[in-house]
């Protein structure tokens, strides 16, 4: 089916303010208000709804912002379909296609089920990922990485992410990526991106119930969504150091999981009481961020599906923001206003920090307090592993990761929300 952009109303016959009418050459999009790119992209979930798998985007209007909220509104999780777009000038669509490969990749890697996507494997095809962005885009930046797997964890004390890992059959892993596009290899490093990549939550001893634990393959969402930003990046001339740190693993329960009440000593000497093991993306993320912090980056952020409270406050579709550092909360705000992505700040402040002491370590993965602000105390739990926290440091809980449930805007399944932030925010204050 052809399909048309019109800043003329539909006829009436088709309902008040209608976005869509048919007619023998095709179906018509009506922009006529300030919501055009939601309107193409509810328009687009319309056409799918109703059946429409091939469609070739006609006429004038199209350029890389409308071609890009169609497709977002087209896709779906089985990719049953076939769009073929309109002539771009050429910046436009090598841009649209950048898009459209790391928002696939981001969508893919989350939707496939944890049966394949293993910790190990979450690490390969992120580096996979990337190299192949590198080559395309940048083949004369330089990679180093290397993937940290099993045992080996223990050796070189990743105490958080073996301690989550150790009790499934799959084995824990961390992918530690350098990419220096600068051809000098004592630059200094811009900015250090570190991802949960948790492949299968079932809370541990903390057992969820199925409905909160049947989409939790998704849960290494924010590990997705930082390699596809930094594989955009690359694709739209990245010219700064950025280093990405996964922390893969899978929270199951057997004789060998964490239990209550056992205490983790990480390298930089935080002693962690584990008071609820379904609290375990940020006991994974602790060891990224130590990682990163070593870096001596100019930023750190990290991104995690890591709490239920931050889904909560905002529902699906915003990914929230927690910082102290209110030039950075505004580098990235701007760049998501410039994305049309949606996210929110939620509160950090110094007393979070103290709501999370332990009798019999130093802090508790979870509030000790009652009536905790979930998302805040466990943004503060990050914190300990931050040596400058309130500089420098920003956290995504990301909330807006997947939608068990279409809606009128996105197919079930995940959404790609934050990718383009991110890019952007790595390319915002590029010389």
């Amino acid at each position: 089916m052809n399909v048309f952009l019109s800043t003329q109303p539909a006829a009436e016959m088709w309902g008040k303010n209608a976005i869509l009418s048919f007619g023998d050459n095709g179906a018509t999009i009506h922009i006529n208000n300030d919501n055009v790119l939601t309107d193409i992209q509810r328009a687009a979930r319309k056409l799918r709804n109703q059946g429409i798998n091939d469609t070739d985007l006609e006429g004038e209007g199209w350029d890389l912002e409308t071609c890009w909220a169609f497709y977002q509104g087209f896709y779906t999780a089985k990719q049953n379909y076939d769009l073929s777009l309109p002539v771009l000038d050429e910046e436009s669509h090598e841009t649209l296609l950048a898009r459209i490969i790391c928002g696939d990749f981001v969508r893919e890697i989350i939707n496939t089920p944890a049966q394949h996507m293993t910790p190990v494997h979450l690490a390969h095809e992120a580096l996979k990922f990337i190299e192949h962005m590198t080559q395309e885009y940048a083949p004369q930046s330089e990679i180093n990485a290397r993937i940290i797997e099993g045992k080996a964890l223990l050796e070189e004390n990743y105490q958080g992410i073996w301690t989550v890992g150790k009790g499934a059959k799959n084995p824990p892993a961390m992918l530690q990526l350098d990419y220096n596009p600068t051809g000098n290899p004592d630059a200094p490093t811009f900015a250090c991106l570190v991802g949960k990549g948790i492949t299968f939550d079932s809370g541990g001893y903390s057992i969820k119930p199925t409905e909160s634990m049947v989409t939790m393959r998704t849960d290494m969402g924010g590990a997705a969504l930082l390699t596809g930003a930094l594989g955009m990046a690359i694709a739209a001339g990245l010219n700064q150091r950025v280093k990405l740190v996964l922390c893969c693993a899978e929270n199951m329960v057997s004789a060998d999981a964490m239990k209550l009440g056992d205490i983790i000593e990480y390298s930089n000497g935080v002693t962690v009481e584990i008071l609820n093991t379904d609290a375990e993306g940020r006991l994974v993320l602790a060891d990224g961020l130590i990682w990163a912090d070593q870096q001596n980056p100019e930023m750190i952020i990290d991104a995690a599906t890591l709490t239920g409270a931050a889904k909560r406050a905002v529902g699906t579709e915003y990914h929230t923001i927690l910082s102290m550092d209110e030039d950075l909360v505004l580098d990235l705000m701007e760049s998501a206003e410039e994305a049309n992505e949606l996210f929110w700040r939620l509160p950090f402040a110094k007393f979070h920090r103290d709501q999370i002491k332990s009798q019999f370590a130093d802090i508790a993965n979870t509030a000790t307090v009652s009536s905790p602000a979930g998302a805040s105390t466990a943004t503060a739990f990050l914190s300990y592993f931050v040596k400058d926290y309130p500089r420098h440091w920003l956290h995504i809980d990301a909330s807006a990761t997947f939608r068990a449930a279409p809606t009128d805007l996105w197919a079930a399944g995940a959404t790609g929300i934050g990718v383009q932030t991110v890019a952007n925010l790595l390319l915002l204050n590029q010389e």
